[in-house]
Formats: structure tokens, sequence, C-alpha cells
């Protein structure tokens, strides 16, 4: 058994484990999945001196509340979040992009992301977890991945079978930025709508919904007529992929998304804006506006410089 573990006092919304990902599986139903976030994903682990393909914690709202216990480890939380670090019956606010170092008996209080949706919670080692279709992302509707495929749990324990030998303390100043226009392509049964509805959809605002999770965003607005059929056969899904069903109410698809879906695509989000889309919380407005494939081909090479950038500089 392990020394070095963490006991979850409060597990928070939809805390579970992600990383990269898992690829080449979308032939036998198993999507993507991976940290929905990906920067803050990568500048978590870079913080805490990983590898940037190690397992984070991910949380949604509200993060865990967790004891820690074991030798020294250092820890980083990423996002817009509100944590809090206890210390011997001292407690300290804590700050987003900064690591801290944390001993035996020390809690970590994530008490909620602000106006936005997904935090990551990386420790200086690795998660003694199940290793699955070369990941340890967890999809929870299909219970795949690390943890049995489930949410974390009040009263679980999660060991760490390595501690990082490296624990200088590191910081960035990397702020998150808002989002209102997601860019997005033609999906191939554009031609499904009326001109005023692909009007309505390139020009009017839609309402993020309470409904969407790591699936699917559901979006509530005004309604996107389709002239040719609200159903077609069932064909494969992607990432970002914006589906109209019966009800005009757009869907876009996410990390955890079906593989296959019967609704006519209307569009396909940029890659360059999944990020900053993912954080957009319900209630809140967004609008859409097309660009062509070769520009979402170069403003996705320019995020990744960006970011490859960013991390060079932690």
């Amino acid at each position: 058994m392990s020394n070095n573990y963490l006991d979850i006092i409060r597990p928070g919304i939809n805390t579970t484990f992600q990383d990269k990902g898992r690829d080449h599986l979308y032939h036998i139903g198993i999507p993507f999945s991976g940290a929905m976030d990906n920067r803050n994903y990568l500048i978590a682990n870079k913080l805490v001196n990983n590898n940037l393909d190690s397992a984070v914690i991910e949380f949604a709202y509200q993060g865990p509340h967790i004891k820690y216990s074991g030798e020294k480890i250092n820890f980083a939380i990423t996002g817009d979040v509100i944590f809090s670090i206890n210390k011997k019956d001292t407690e300290i606010e804590g700050n987003c992009y900064e690591s801290y170092q944390i001993e035996n008996g020390d809690e970590i209080n994530i008490l909620s992301t602000n106006k936005s949706v997904y935090g990551y919670l990386a420790l200086g080692g690795e998660f003694d977890l199940k290793f699955q279709w070369n990941s340890y992302s967890i999809n929870t509707k299909a219970n795949i991945g690390s943890n049995d495929g489930k949410k974390l749990d009040v009263r679980q324990r999660i060991n760490l079978k390595k501690i990082n030998s490296n624990k200088d303390i590191k910081k960035t100043n990397y702020v998150n930025t808002k989002i209102e226009n997601i860019r997005v392509i033609k999906g191939t049964n554009f031609d499904y709508f009326s001109e005023k509805g692909k009007k309505i959809f390139y020009e009017k605002e839609f309402t993020v919904s309470k409904l969407s999770d790591r699936m699917g965003m559901r979006l509530e607005g005004p309604k996107i007529e389709n002239i040719v059929d609200t159903n077609i056969k069932s064909e494969g899904l992607i990432k970002g992929v914006i589906q109209v069903p019966a009800d005009g109410n757009p869907i876009i698809m996410l990390s955890d998304h079906g593989t296959i879906g019967g609704y006519p695509k209307i569009g396909v989000v940029a890659s360059v804006d999944y990020d900053r889309l993912v954080q957009i919380s319900p209630g809140s407005k967004i609008k859409f506006k097309e660009i062509n494939l070769s520009d979402a081909e170069t403003l996705f090479k320019l995020y990744e410089m960006e970011t490859k950038n960013l991390l060079s500089q932690i």
C-alpha cells in the first residue's frame, strides 16, 4: 500500500481523472475523451514538473475537498478557480497558475470555478491508476477508464505511486480569455437548412443550456429550420460538430460525444476555439462566425505554437 495518498472529503461536481485522451477507437464506439480544456490541462502538469501527458483531476463548477497524507509534494490548480489550502489550522487563499507544496495532513478545498466550467488539479507525481486503451481518461457514460470509469466519490482514497524529486515552485501569469463569437466551418449537411435558418445560425445569439455536460453543449434560441430531413442515416461524428435535431436547437458535440449520430450537421467548431468554448457556463450567450477550412487550420497552428511557447516559459 502506498504511503502517499489523497482522501476525498467532498468529491465536488463531475470530478474525474483526465489526460490527453485516447486515439483511434472511434470505429468501436469509443470517443476521444481527455481534458476538456487542453491548454489548462497542459499548464497544470507543467507547473508541477510532470510529463505533459500525465493524469490530472478535472472538476466542473465545484471541485473536491481533499486531505493529503504522505511526504511533501507540489500541486497546482489551473482555470478560473477559487480554492484554499488548510495547513495545521491555518487557511491560505490559493492562486491559480502557481504551484504550492503540501505535506502530511494538509487539505486542499476547491470551492468553485468563477463564471466558467472546468478546472484542473495536478499533483507532482503519478497517481496509481488503471491504464485503459492508452489513457487514464474517464468516460462516466460508458464506465471507461481509470477509477472503474466513475466519478470520484466521498471517502474514496487515491494512492500515488510516485512523487517527483523536482519540487521547484513555479508560477505563470496566464489569463483565461472569454469568447462569445465561436468560429465554425460549414458542416456536411449545411444545405439541409433554409436560407433563413442559415442566417439565424450566423447572426442570432444562442443561450447555453443547463443540460450541457462533457458529452455535448445544448443551445437554446431561435429555431434553425430544416427544409430537407430532420433525420439522416447515422454516420460518424467528431468533437466540435454541431447537430440540429428536429426541435431546431443546436447541440455541439464535446469530448465524450457519441461516435455516430443521425441529426443533420450544420457546422463544426474550429479547434482553435474549443478550449474556450467548453468554459462557457450555462446561461451565457454565444454567437457563431463562419470561417473557411484553410483559416481554421492556420489559426489552430498558431494556437499550438502559442501554447508551446507558453509552456516553455514556465
